[in-house]
């Protein structure tokens, strides 16, 4: 028989049974303490008893941080996951217990998400989708390994939002000059202090062309080291790409050119081509763009831009595949945007 008792203005139930852990939990009332001490007893009595002590206790905010210290630094993306994790956790479905997470409070999260709530700004379809996707696998995570007894994922029964349509965004010629211009390396006082226009950081302007002329990945780009930079064959060795497989990356002479010039400057003899962060890159990339007047322009897009120059040079398509690294003709053709304008001039 389970044990019921008030302590401290609470309702206290304990049930004890030979071959099963201990089992507390505490009730505002005491019909509330009995119908919960029935629930497991009879669970117990029918062999379908589960421990969800776990459940109980652990909030879906203490499960993100404990994967993202487990789980998200061996991912290849996983700087950008704990960041993603910490705003999740902010979220009042952090709040929740495991126990209480259901259909329905994940729909209450995809909808303040999509329509923004208090001083949240929505997001898009495809923000809440890999949000969704993160939090899913996470509790698939905490129920297989973590001993977490949820009943059903809740991510799994509820409807995803739409994707977003895929960017078009191409770089104009005149877009192109005027960001340069504003990457340029900012010019400093006498007294050291830096004087306006241009950008703080110096790598922003290298990689930027970089990226228009390969199409390299920003992950890439901070990634690649001096030791598989090889000039003289005018290529790049990529060790760890996105899709896990290694790729030679050709280079036209503008880009040549721009890595010559990057290695000759003053203390250049960091193993890292650029050493920056993905933060500051991204900082200097929106500023730069918002100096030059240019709207709606994401570092990404450059690996557009750069996609659908190179496939004007290279015909053959598996050519230009071993170029960007895409291994489908389906991803590929998210990323080739040809102007309407430059089709017309080859139909005459």
């Amino acid at each position: 028989m389970a044990s019921i008792w008030k302590r401290n203005g609470n309702w206290r139930a304990e049930v004890r049974r030979r071959g099963y852990p201990l089992l507390t939990s505490t009730f505002d009332t005491k019909a509330m303490a009995e119908a919960w001490a029935r629930r497991i007893e009879s669970e117990m009595d029918r062999g379908a008893f589960v421990d969800r002590t776990e459940a109980e206790r652990n909030t879906l905010g203490d499960l993100l941080i404990r994967y993202s210290k487990e789980v998200s630094p061996s991912k290849k993306g996983g700087v950008g996951e704990i960041q993603r994790i910490k705003v999740l956790c902010t979220d009042p479905l952090a709040r929740l217990k495991a126990a209480s997470l259901s259909g329905k409070a994940m729909a209450e999260f995809r909808d303040r998400r999509l329509n923004g709530y208090g001083t949240r700004k929505k997001v898009s379809g495809s923000t809440v989708n890999r949000e969704l996707t993160l939090i899913g696998h996470v509790i698939n995570v905490a129920r297989k390994e973590w001993g977490v007894h949820v009943d059903v994922n809740p991510v799994s029964i509820i409807r995803r939002p739409k994707e977003n349509r895929g960017r078009s965004r191409r770089l104009a010629q005149t877009e192109e000059a005027r960001l340069l211009a504003e990457l340029e390396p900012r010019p400093r006082h006498d007294h050291g202090h830096f004087l306006k226009g241009g950008s703080r950081n110096e790598c922003a302007r290298p990689i930027v062309i970089l990226a228009i002329e390969t199409a390299m990945r920003r992950g890439e780009l901070l990634s690649l080291r001096w030791e598989d930079v090889h000039l003289d064959d005018q290529f790049v060795r990529l060790h760890d790409t996105k899709n896990g497989e290694a790729r030679d990356v050709p280079l036209s002479l503008r880009a040549v050119a721009t890595l010559r010039v990057w290695r000759e400057r003053p203390h250049s003899a960091e193993d890292n081509v650029f050493p920056t962060s993905a933060d500051a890159l991204k900082k200097a990339f929106v500023r730069a763009c918002f100096r030059a007047k240019i709207d709606d322009l994401h570092f990404h897009d450059l690996r557009h831009e750069a996609t659908s120059r190179i496939a004007e040079k290279l015909d053959n398509i598996l050519e230009l595949s071993a170029v960007t690294g895409h291994k489908t003709v389906q991803m590929l053709r998210r990323y080739y945007h040809p102007r309407a304008k430059d089709l017309a001039l080859k139909l005459g």
